[in-house]
């Protein structure tokens, strides 16, 4: 049973990460604008994130086997929707049909772990490997990424999680117990429609604001939309006797701490995955498989990271554990932004080691510090809010820095001499637009534009370091400040 669930949620850690390195063959052929390629990147992790509780409470509910096997149903038919997709739009919806099956998967298992393994010692040991199994998948995912679409396309990064799912499905159905809350909680539907459209609505402003190179009546609309509807949703969850997310916990200045850490580092981690997997493909000619060969220092620090957190916390403490894992961070992204020519890659090496080290300290002991901050009998809520922060800063790491990226890009682009103004307003849009522009012009201006180009996403990828970097060294500052223990406990 356990490696039945431990293998969906390998799953789930993989397509986080494996559409990275197939990006770029992916957009030569559905040319997706900026805005929209960015949909189609962090739609899974925002609909996961939106999603995760909800799905949760439902599974109490009607059955979280029920649940479980119909997440492993909808993630098999959504990835042969992507797959598949002709249209930017169609892969944006498969992308999104694809995290809802997801957060059904993941909120259920969970679940089912705590109810199967009912000694404290192994139901610790069967999160751990659970937990693990996730981390182990956006690990690989770059890697699997890059020898699948060289080999078979960016379509087949999707596809190889079919036959997956259908050996998972037909072992679950025999091996999944199913269980209920015999006290389930109210399944607040009006709760789940406001965070999914506020969320939506201020991340689509963003992006919008990102590819527009500013803000219009529109888009100041839409965001004060979006922020209105998180306002009431958060209203609305003080206020009712079983909220969606019980915001009381956030009461606690190290639970919020450890929220805001969490959010940050995953964040700034995987938009680094993703911008750096662009970089080295569109601007420094690297192939998919190239590409996510070297990405695996990075991944593998992580790893590392994690697995020697235990040893740092129990020598320093969390709180100075935490603080110097981001600093570690904040440094090695603050290096890869002062490196400048980001095409040496073995400039870039000992600080990808560095980040992604530091990187998986703080995700290991983030975590360990979110559940340990709350109660022991709201462990369920902290839980629930510990994993929808991972998901949420992936999603909106991505969001976030994609947009300064975008904007960095366009203002960065400089002037070509013989380029008309629609060719320069293609040119504007991406990387990927003057890839596909350069071979229809004389080749003196082909070479200035891609020259030009090459320059824009240097400033943009630097402009995204600077940020993150600048954001984790607050965060490292307020892990010293606020992860004080309190009186009692010291």
């Amino acid at each position: 049973m356990l490696a039945v669930v431990s293998g969906s949620l390998l799953l789930c850690g993989t397509d986080l990460t494996v559409l990275h390195v197939a990006v770029p063959r992916m957009s030569r052929e559905l040319e997706p604008s900026p805005a929209q390629l960015l949909w189609i990147v962090d739609v899974y992790s925002l609909t996961l994130a939106a999603l995760l509780v909800t799905c949760g409470t439902l599974g109490d509910r009607i059955g979280r086997r029920r649940m479980v096997l119909s997440g492993f149903f909808t993630f098999g038919l959504a990835s042969t929707a992507c797959a598949f997709s002709a249209t930017t739009a169609q892969l944006i919806a498969a992308r999104a049909a694809l995290g809802v099956g997801a957060a059904m998967i993941m909120a259920s298992t969970v679940a089912i772990i705590r109810v199967v393994f009912t000694d404290d010692r192994e139901r610790a040991v069967a999160i751990g490997i659970w937990t693990a199994a996730h981390s182990v998948g956006a690990t690989i995912g770059p890697l699997v990424g890059g020898i699948v679409t060289e080999k078979w396309g960016w379509g087949a990064v999707f596809l190889i999680n079919v036959p997956v799912i259908v050996v998972i499905l037909a072992v679950g159905a025999k091996v999944i117990p199913e269980s209920r809350n015999p006290l389930p909680r109210r399944w607040d539907v009006a709760s789940v429609a406001l965070s999914v459209t506020g969320l939506a609505g201020v991340v689509y402003a963003l992006k919008q604001a990102g590819e527009h190179a500013g803000v219009d009546g529109v888009i100041l609309a839409t965001a004060a939309g979006g922020a209105l509807l998180l306002f009431v949703f958060v209203r609305r969850q003080r206020r009712i006797p079983e909220p969606l997310l019980d915001f009381s916990l956030f009461h606690e200045r190290r639970f919020t701490t450890a929220t805001l850490c969490v959010i940050g580092c995953f964040g700034s981690y995987v938009a680094l995955l993703f911008f750096l997997t662009q970089w080295l493909q569109q601007v420094g000619g690297y192939s998919p498989l190239r590409a996510g060969l070297a990405l695996m220092p990075l991944a593998g620090a992580n790893a590392v990271g994690a697995v020697t957190a235990p040893w740092a916390a129990n020598r320093w403490g969390n709180r100075w554990a935490l603080t110097a894992a981001l600093g570690l961070f904040a440094a090695a992204m603050a290096v890869i932004a002062l490196t400048g020519d980001t095409g040496r890659y073995g400039a870039l090496l000992v600080p990808l080691l560095c980040a992604g080290y530091g990187a998986g300290i703080v995700m290991t002991l983030g975590a360990d510090s979110i559940m340990s901050a709350a109660q022991p009998e709201r462990s369920g809520e902290a839980a629930a809010i510990q994993e929808t922060s991972f998901e949420l800063g992936s999603g909106l790491g991505v969001a976030v820095l994609g947009t300064v990226l975008t904007a960095a890009y366009r203002t960065g682009l400089p002037s070509v001499p013989g380029l008309g103004g629609d060719e320069r307003a293609t040119a504007e849009k991406s990387y990927a637009a003057v890839e596909e522009l350069a071979p229809h012009l004389p080749a003196r201006t082909a070479d200035a534009l891609l020259q030009a180009g090459r320059h824009a996403y240097d400033r943009g990828f630097t402009a995204v370091t600077t940020i993150a970097a600048l954001g984790l060294a607050g965060t490292a500052l307020l892990a010293a400040l606020m992860l004080r223990p309190r009186p009692a406990d010291e």
